[in-house]
């Protein structure tokens, strides 16, 4: 009895030391990123030498190889830090000499262990001798094809016996040390069924109690973002926008209590087999997804809007004043443009979002003055003089451009926030002044006001900050996810600036527009990419995918189809006609365009009035023309808002043109040329003239080469009469006839001799004349310089 006592007080010494030896760490900050990884920080406590074991996947043991970093932080020192290690399974299987894989059937089996010596059994019949070979053969029987399986081996006397594969076969392994390989292969086969952990253990020395840190990355699910989108039923109420995370818990230990802190974006990482010895593989790289055509996310804005405000920049004597910087911010102090003024004092800035700015004119030497709230549109340029104060540029003088607002609705007149009454209060002494107030009990609340102010009063579950390229959701309150467990995690809430328009897009094919939201993201904070659904009189109204969205960054983005609205487009090219003629140094240069005109229509069948936003392709080369100005443009679309009234139809007309060049040499044109100039219009009289001009005087150069032409071909003609009786006289012998019939030649010959003298000179003649005219055309041509436009 005191013996068994005995072995159970040195069990349970162990059993403790055991426990001690291999204490863990508990999980208490994760971080999670986008590209699926997360980092992880552990910290607990350690008594004296103590292990610490820190159990991973094969998986997860890859990536913290790469970012282990373990700390003693109360004077010990870590000693070392081991994990189990082992070959991959197909390494090892080949380490046993045992050409045999993780699938494989009897007769593979069988061929795998051809020249061993085994007893095969079937039936009654006993074979024994070492394997020959395993074949398959057809057989045919009862009318049937058979497909079997043989062996055959050959016994210690030499004799070659064979066996058919049938239920009854059975094997025996007689070869010494074969059937431990066999084992061995089960093993390996078995164990892929076991779970696969690897089981780091990180040794310390010390005394006392200490801290230890360990910190890693480790391969996680991505984090998913959803959002809500919540309509305001009234008037002027702002969308109030919800953001949510979905964090699941995969790393087979629970969090408890964790720091948990979710980052918008994707640091470069990689996955590097290093756990498994003389493995290597290249990084994982998945394919790209697609998404449906609907929903979908536009194209972000390349010129942000179509507002301008311009002016002048004047001192207080009202002298202009030059290089004053002129800015203009957003309601969120976010810089939307800069310019400097003239030498005239005036400046122009273009590419405005609609709506209230602040514009800021600075120069050394004056104070910086300040004008707020001066609302800007498209529809219209806004006129907004500076006048600068001088003193220190530190100092500020600011003006509010807010002016008195009519509602149409009550007649309501305000001036700078105070109300100065209405047309339901005139005439009424009940209610005209303060005097008179009738007091009347507010009703009770609806039910959707009442989840109004619920949502109002939900206060963002987390905390937001840049870091560097990325942006941080911080989750202020520890949050506890079980292993294999998933949570929803609210990051978000904010009220948020949208406007509700249908969008049309022609090449999309849809054959109604898009529901959209033209988001501008007046948060503060970076938002993820993610989905969204849109909630409208607290009703479902629609979903849809934003990519990330910067603060300030106006986005569009649709979520439903707009079928009250009905969309036709039509297209039309007036033929090229040439609008600008330039003569220079001898060059006419005819500048067309073709003209091509888009028409697109719109039907609205809705008690309600809409806002269309037309997306119009940009094409290189083309200028837009007409009234129709976009609201914003991005690298591929041209966006123009097109107003449809209840019940009404409305048009956009988007007209483009691009220009053409022809170059002629006036020097070359002919008088059909010219002709077809004057016949399409082409040219205008004064240069229809100079040009005949030219040609008339071209014309007195062509009949002084036809002259010189003409004397030229006489005078070969006489070269030619000159051969024939030179040939003739060499003829002759001599004869009294031939001497008269030689004289007759030389006479001839004279003759024609000075008949080339007087050739001569009349090509000479000739020659200083058409050199002569040339040079008028020439003067004429380098005196023509024409621009002119049709």
């Amino acid at each position: 009895m005191a013996d068994f006592r005995r072995i159970c007080l040195f069990a349970l010494i162990a059993f403790t030391t055991i426990a001690q030896d291999q204490n863990s760490l508990p999980i208490k900050r994760v971080v999670l990123y986008k590209n699926g990884v997360g980092y992880f920080e552990h910290l607990g406590s350690v008594q004296g030498n103590q292990n610490v074991t820190i159990s991973f996947t094969s998986g997860q043991l890859n990536d913290v190889l790469k970012s282990f970093t373990v700390l003693d932080l109360n004077g010990g020192r870590v000693t070392g830090v081991g994990y189990g290690s082992a070959a991959p399974i197909d390494r090892q299987l080949g380490d046993l000499k045992l050409p045999i894989n993780e699938k494989t059937s009897l007769t593979e089996f069988l061929s795998a262990l051809r020249g061993a010596k085994l007893e095969v059994r079937n039936g009654a019949a006993i074979v024994t001798g070492r394997l020959l070979s395993v074949e398959r053969k057809t057989r045919m029987g009862s009318g049937a094809t058979l497909e079997v399986d043989d062996v055959s081996l050959i016994t210690d006397s030499g004799e070659i016996k064979t066996t058919e594969v049938s239920p009854g076969f059975s094997v025996k392994l007689l070869e010494r040390g074969l059937g431990g390989k066999v084992d061995r292969y089960l093993d390996l086969i078995s164990a892929g069924r076991e779970a696969d952990l690897r089981r780091m253990v990180i040794s310390t020395e010390g005394t006392g109690q200490r801290s230890l840190f360990v910190s890693y990355i480790s391969e996680v699910p991505v984090w998913k973002t959803t959002y809500r989108l919540v309509l305001g039923g009234k008037a002027g109420q702002a969308p109030l926008l919800q953001g949510w995370a979905i964090v699941d818990n995969t790393v087979g230990e629970n969090w408890n209590q964790v720091e948990l802190s979710l980052v918008a974006g994707a640091p470069q990482s990689f996955i590097q087999n290093l756990s498994q010895p003389f493995y290597t593989r290249r990084p994982v790289v998945p394919l790209p997804e697609s998404l449906n055509a609907a929903p979908q996310t536009f194209e972000a804005t390349l010129i942000p809007g179509g507002a301008s405000v311009g002016g002048l920049v004047t001192d207080p004597s009202g002298v202009p004043v030059a290089r004053a910087a002129v800015k203009a911010f957003d309601a969120a102090g976010v810089l939307l443009g800069q310019v400097y003024s003239s030498e005239a004092g005036a400046f122009e800035l273009s590419g405005l979002p609609d709506g209230p700015v602040r514009l800021e004119a600075s120069l050394p030497g004056f104070r910086t003055q300040v004008v707020s709230g001066l609302a800007v549109s498209s529809s219209r340029r806004v006129q907004q003089n500076m006048r600068l104060q001088l003193g220190a540029a530190s100092q500020t003088v600011e003006v509010a451009a807010a002016a008195s607002t009519v509602d149409t609705e009550t007649v309501t007149v305000t001036s700078g926030g105070r109300n100065t009454g209405s047309s339901r209060a005139l005439g009424n002494p009940m209610e005209a002044g303060p005097m008179y107030k009738k007091v009347t009990p507010p009703p009770p609340p609806a039910p959707s006001a009442a989840l109004a102010e619920a949502r109002a009063r939900i206060a963002p579950g987390a905390s937001a900050q840049e870091l560097g390229d990325l942006f941080e959701y911080k989750v202020k309150e520890p949050i506890t996810i079980l292993k294999d467990h998933s949570a929803l995690v609210p990051i978000l809430q904010s009220k948020i600036e949208a406007e509700k328009v249908s969008v049309w897009n022609e090449s999309a094919g849809t054959v109604r527009p898009q529901r959209a939201l033209w988001l501008t993201n007046s948060s503060g904070l970076t938002l993820d990419g993610g989905s969204f659904s849109v909630l409208e009189d607290e009703t479902f109204a629609g979903e849809g995918i934003f990519e990330p969205i910067h603060p300030a960054e106006k986005r569009l983005v649709s979520y439903a189809t707009d079928l009250a609205v009905t969309p036709s487009a039509k297209q039309a090219s007036d033929p090229q006609r040439v609008t600008r003629i330039t003569i220079q140094n001898g060059v006419l240069t005819q500048y067309s365009e073709i003209l091509d005109k888009k028409t697109y229509t719109f039907r609205n069948e809705d008690q309600s009035p809409r806002t269309i936003v037309v997306e119009h392709p940009v094409r290189a080369g083309y200028d837009l023309r007409g009234a129709a100005k976009p609201a914003e443009i991005t690298p591929q679309w041209m966006r123009f808002r097109v107003p449809v009234a209840a019940k009404q139809t409305a048009t956009l007309v988007v007209e483009e043109s691009r220009p053409l060049f022809s170059g002629f040499q006036v020097t070359s044109i002919t008088s059909n040329q010219l002709d077809v100039f004057v016949r399409d219009r082409s040219i205008d009289k004064s240069i229809e003239d100079a040009l005949r001009r030219i040609l008339a005087q071209k014309q007195v150069v062509a009949g002084l080469e036809s002259k010189k032409d003409e004397l030229e071909s006489g005078t070969q003609a006489i070269f030619d009469d000159q051969q024939r009786l030179r040939e003739n006289m060499k003829a002759l012998k001599g004869t009294p006839e031939e001497r008269a019939l030689i004289q007759r030649y030389t006479q001839q010959l004279n003759q024609q001799e000075d008949r080339l003298e007087a050739i001569k000179k009349q090509s000479e003649q000739l020659e200083k004349q058409i050199d002569a005219e040339q040079e008028k055309v020439d003067a004429m041509i380098a005196a023509l310089a024409v621009d002119v436009r049709l």
